[in-house]
């Protein structure tokens, strides 16, 4: 090894997912680009490796990703990881990669545990095509804007949410995309596992109350071909007030509802006010 930034996928709970080769290489490089040490000391002790680290998060990472190609590039191996599954997946490590891209670099991969690939997995859905899609934002704007480009996806989309957030998503899915097949996987490989396969519909209604908690990986259904387009009023005023929620004025929330679903923009004006 020399000159060589390593991207090591480290277990998202269970300690007996690190491979033999990650142990490896965590072992045989110079350093180690941890997101939290504390985390990764934490790993490192459980596999008896001592290396010194340094931390590479998001607000530190422009400053922290030049010191690190530095010491690359003067003949050090470093490691780079994440405190769960694979560096660079939503995660500031992808910035250290482009980083290492524009200054000639070598970069290697040491393939680990991925929430995103294990959640699809067991969800019970179509998993030939699907897109990731990360963390919705919280800004309502953007958030909206994000939900709309999906409209139309039918691939098979995959979402991560914190716990705290969780109640406003699941109501969010179920208003944008109507009822659809929905699982929700949460705490992957931990002690709690849990995988619910259920639909936006009643995920909305009888799952948003706030009790769930741990690591959550949404997988939504796409949009099917023969999809019946048909709405009911109540699901077009839903959809009407979630426009209302996120910053639209009643008569312009009503008219785009209004040509989505096909009822009378005064109809669901009505039922708004």
């Amino acid at each position: 090894m020399s000159n060589t930034l390593y991207v090591v996928g480290t277990p998202i709970g269970n300690l007996s997912d690190m491979s033999p080769r990650a142990v490896e290489t965590l072992s045989s490089v110079d350093f180690i680009a941890a997101e939290d040490t504390r985390v990764t000391l934490k790993l490192l002790n459980h596999f008896n490796i001592k290396k010194p680290m340094v931390s590479y998060y998001e607000h530190n990472k422009r400053e922290r990703g030049e010191i690190i190609c530095a010491r690359i590039l003067s003949g050090e191996d470093c490691a780079i990881v994440t405190d769960a599954g694979m560096p660079c997946i939503s995660d500031p490590g992808e910035d250290l990669i482009k980083l290492c891209d524009e200054k000639g670099i070598k970069t290697v991969v040491v393939p680990g545990p991925s929430a995103v690939v294990s959640a699809l997995a067991v969800s019970g859905l179509d998993t030939g095509r699907f897109c990731f899609e990360g963390f919705l934002s919280v800004n309502k704007k953007s958030r909206k804007e994000h939900l709309e480009s999906l409209k139309n996806e039918k691939r098979t989309m995959i979402f991560y949410e914190a716990p705290h957030k969780l109640s406003g998503t699941l109501k969010d899915l179920y208003s944008f995309f109507g009822e659809r097949k929905l699982t929700i996987v949460r705490e992957i490989t931990k002690i709690h596992e849990e995988t619910i396969r259920t639909t936006t519909k009643f995920a909305s209604e009888q799952l948003s109350d706030g009790k769930m908690k741990g690591e959550i990986v949404l997988i939504l259904e796409g949009k099917k071909d023969e999809e019946n387009e048909e709405y009911t009023l109540e699901q077009a005023v839903m959809l009407a007030k979630r426009l209302v929620e996120n910053g639209s004025r009643l008569s312009d929330a009503s008219k785009e509802i209004a040509s989505q679903t096909g009822f009378k923009k005064n109809e669901i004006y009505k039922e708004l006010v």
